[in-house]
C-alpha cells in the first residue's frame, strides 16, 4: 500500500511558492499578491495567506518533543490542564460551601479573594476539601502574603499534605502600580525571600506572581503582554538571586497569570512561545535543574472584550479564547462568565464557564493530544514571530533598567495605555470589531435595568494611593456602550428613518449599513423596501416623526435625489447620505453636511447626533 502511495505522489509534479503566487495572482486579475492579501499584525509583523514545508525547514521549534527543553511543546506529556473556578462569596463559610458544592461538578481548580489571612479563615476555606486532590489558589493583599503563607503552610501540614499539595498565593506588590499609579515597595525582595522561606515544605506551593493578565485586560496587545511577563518574571529572578535564592528556589516558586484574547491563533501562539522563551531566560542562571525553566501558567480569558449589550456573544469570545489556551498546553483555565461586567455572576453564569471547559474536554478531548498545533507551518511561524517582537520588547525593558524601574517610571503603563487608545480609535472606526457593538447591534435591546455592578474606567482615580501612571483599564465596548446607555436614559429615543429609493442593490446595501451604524447607539431603526419619489419617502418619514432621514441609494443618482430630499425635508430632521459619491463637494454645497461610510469614525459620529438628538 505505502509503494502505491508513492508511486500516485511521484505521478504529480512538485509546484513552488512562485507557481502558487503565479496562480493567486491570475485569480486577483493582476492585482499585487502582497498588497492583496498579506496582512500587518498589531504585533509588528506580516502574515501570509499560506505556508508551506519551506516556511519551516530551517526553525528549530520543532526539533523537541513535549516534556523537553526548551517546553515549546509543553511542559509536560498530557494535556489534562485544570478547571477553575474562582469563587465569589460574602463570606468564608459561604465561599467554602459554594467550593464544596462546585468541586462536585468537575471543576478541579479552586480560586479565593481572601480579606482576612488568618489560621481560622484558612480552615473555614478548605474545610471538607481534599487538598490533595485539588488546586488551592489564593489572592490576596500583598501585604497580608506572609501570614496568609504561614496559615496555609500551617493547615497543610496539618493535614500531611506537603508532598501532594497544589496551588498558588498571587503575591503581586505590583498591582497597585497598575490600578493605581503607586511606587512598587523598596522591600518587595525582602518580602518575596520571606514567602519563599515559609512555603519551603511544600514544593509545589507557588507564591510569586506575573499577572500579566491585568496587562491583556487593559488592551496590552499580545507581544507587549508577552515581552512585559518575560520582563517580569526576569526581575523577579534578578531580585530573588540577589536576595541570597538559588534560581531553582526562585523560579520554581514564580508562577505566570496570563490573559487570553480572542486572536485565536495568536494566542495559541503566545503560550507556546513564552514557554521557549522562560526557558531560555532561567537557563542563563545555570539553574542545577532543567525542570526550574519549566513555566507553570493560568490563563484567563480576557475581560477587555465583554460586553454589556448582546453579553450572550461574550459565550462565543470566551469560547475560542479557553480553546486557545488549551490547544496551547496551559496548566489551569479560568473562563470569566459571561455577565461578569455587570453584575456578580450568578449560579447559572458560573455553571455555563465551567460547562464551556467540559465541552473542550468531554467533547472536543482536547486533553487527549499535547500540543496539536506543532508542526503546523502557519503556527510554528506564528509562533517564532511573536518570539521576535516579544522578546525585543523585552531587550528593550532590560536596557532601561528593568521591569520594576519601568514600572515605577511608567514606561509599562504608558505603552499598554496607548495600545488600548490605539484599539479604541479602531473600534471607533470599526477597524476592530466587536460583534453587537460597534457592528451588527441588536437594535431593540435594553441593558440600563441589567446592570448592577458599576466599574470604573480610570483605575487611578484613588490619588491617596500615589501620583504615577495607572493602567487604563477601560473596556474596548464601554465607549459605545456609553452611547446606547445615554440614548436609553434620554426622554427621547432618536428615530432613524431610512429613505430607500432608485437602484434596487445599492438601496438595499445602504439601509443595512446604515441601519447597522445608527443602531450602535440604540437608535429606534425604520427601514424600508423602497419609495417611487422622493416626496412619498419625506412625508413618510415626517409622518413617522424621524429625528434622522438617511437616503439610501446609488452613488450616480444622488446627484439629483440628494438635494431633492435635503430640500423638501427643509430641516424637519437630521437628514444624511448614506455612502461617499463623487458628488460629495456638489452636495455639501447645497448645504448638506452628514455623510456616513466605511471610512467613517462610527463613534465620533454617533456622540455628535447624540449630542444635538437626547433631550
Amino acid at each position: 500500500m505505502a509503494e502505491m502511495k508513492e508511486k500516485l505522489f511521484d505521478q504529480f509534479p512538485a509546484v513552488s511558492t512562485e507557481e502558487w503566487k503565479a496562480k493567486v495572482e491570475a485569480d486577483l486579475k493582476g492585482a499585487p499578491f502582497d498588497k492583496k492579501l498579506v496582512w500587518r499584525t498589531n504585533e509588528g509583523f506580516n502574515v501570509q495567506p499560506m505556508y508551506r514545508a519551506e516556511d519551516i525547514e530551517n526553525l528549530k521549534t520543532t526539533d523537541s518533543l513535549p516534556g523537553e527543553y526548551p517546553y515549546i511543546r509543553g511542559t509536560r506529556t498530557d494535556n489534562d490542564w485544570l478547571t477553575r473556578q474562582e469563587i465569589v462569596a460574602e463570606n468564608a463559610v459561604e465561599a467554602n460551601a459554594k467550593a464544596v458544592e462546585v468541586l462536585g461538578k468537575g471543576v478541579t481548580s479552586l480560586g479565593f479573594k481572601v480579606e482576612e489571612t488568618t489560621a481560622e479563615t484558612v480552615a473555614t476555606l478548605l474545610k471538607d476539601i481534599d487538598i490533595t486532590k485539588v488546586e488551592i489558589n489564593f489572592n490576596c493583599c500583598p501585604c497580608h502574603a506572609a501570614e496568609l503563607a504561614q496559615a496555609l503552610v500551617d493547615y497543610i501540614k496539618a493535614n500531611n499534605a506537603c508532598e501532594s499539595f497544589r496551588g498558588s498565593i498571587e503575591f503581586n506588590p505590583f498591582r497597585r502600580a497598575f490600578k493605581h499609579g503607586a511606587s512598587v515597595p523598596a522591600e518587595v525582595a525582602q518580602k518575596a525571600a520571606q514567602l519563599i522561606a515559609i512555603v519551603k515544605d511544600v514544593p509545589a506551593l507557588r507564591v510569586i506572581s506575573v499577572d500579566s493578565a491585568m496587562l491583556n485586560n487593559s488592551g496590552a496587545y499580545i507581544f507587549q503582554e508577552l515581552g512585559y511577563a518575560l520582563a517580569w518574571g526576569a526581575e523577579w529572578l534578578n531580585l530573588l538571586t540577589e536576595a541570597g535564592l538559588t534560581v531553582d528556589q526562585a523560579a520554581k516558586r514564580i508562577k505566570f497569570n496570563m490573559g487570553i484574547s480572542s486572536n485565536y491563533f495568536m494566542e495559541l501562539a503566545k503560550f507556546r512561545a513564552a514557554r521557549m522563551l522562560w526557558a531560555q531566560i532561567v537557563e542563563q542562571f545555570k539553574p542545577e535543574c532543567k525542570c526550574s525553566c519549566k513555566m507553570m501558567t493560568h490563563a484567563t480569558t480576557s475581560t477587555f472584550n465583554l460586553t454589556i449589550f448582546d453579553a450572550h456573544v461574550n459565550l462565543l469570545r470566551t469560547q475560542t479564547e479557553a480553546m486557545s489556551a488549551a490547544l496551547a498546553g496551559v496548566d489551569s483555565i479560568t473562563v470569566t462568565p459571561f455577565d461578569a461586567t455587570y453584575k456578580t455572576p450568578d449560579a447559572f453564569s458560573e455553571r455555563i464557564a465551567r460547562n464551556q471547559q467540559f465541552l473542550l474536554k468531554e467533547e472536543s478531548h482536547l486533553d487527549k493530544i499535547v500540543d496539536p498545533a506543532g508542526g503546523s507551518y502557519y503556527v510554528e511561524t506564528l509562533t517564532v514571530s511573536i518570539a521576535q517582537e516579544a522578546w525585543k520588547l523585552f531587550l528593550e525593558v532590560e536596557e532601561k533598567g528593568g521591569f520594576l524601574a519601568c514600572v515605577n517610571n511608567g514606561d509599562v503603563q504608558k505603552a499598554v495605555n496607548a495600545s488600548s487608545e490605539k484599539r479604541h480609535g479602531d473600534m471607533a472606526r470599526r477597524k476592530e470589531i466587536l460583534l453587537g457593538t460597534n457592528q451588527y447591534p441588536n437594535f431593540g435591546e435594553m441593558a440600563a435595568e441589567k446592570i448592577v455592578k458599576k466599574e470604573c474606567a480610570c483605575a487611578c482615580a484613588n490619588k491617596e494611593e500615589g501620583e504615577g501612571v495607572a493602567l487604563t483599564m477601560k473596556r474596548a465596548a464601554s465607549d459605545f456602550e456609553d452611547l446606547r446607555l445615554a440614548t436609553e436614559a434620554a426622554t427621547n429615543r432618536p428615530k432613524v428613518f431610512m429613505l430607500t429609493i432608485g437602484n434596487l442593490a445599492m438601496r438595499l446595501a445602504r439601509s443595512q449599513f446604515s441601519a447597522n451604524f445608527f443602531g450602535c447607539a440604540g437608535y429606534e431603526i425604520i427601514d424600508n423596501l423602497g419609495f417611487n419619489t422622493v416626496e412619498e419617502g419625506v412625508n413618510a418619514a415626517v409622518e413617522k416623526n424621524a429625528d434622522i432621514v438617511v437616503i439610501c441609494s446609488s452613488d450616480d443618482e444622488y446627484e439629483t435625489l440628494a438635494p431633492e430630499a435635503f430640500k423638501a425635508l427643509n430641516g424637519r430632521a437630521e437628514f444624511v447620505v448614506a455612502g461617499a459619491p463623487a458628488c460629495t463637494e456638489a452636495l455639501q454645497a447645497e448645504g448638506i453636511t452628514n455623510f456616513i461610510n466605511v471610512r467613517s469614525n462610527v463613534l465620533e459620529t454617533l456622540q455628535a447626533f447624540n449630542a444635538k438628538l437626547l433631550k
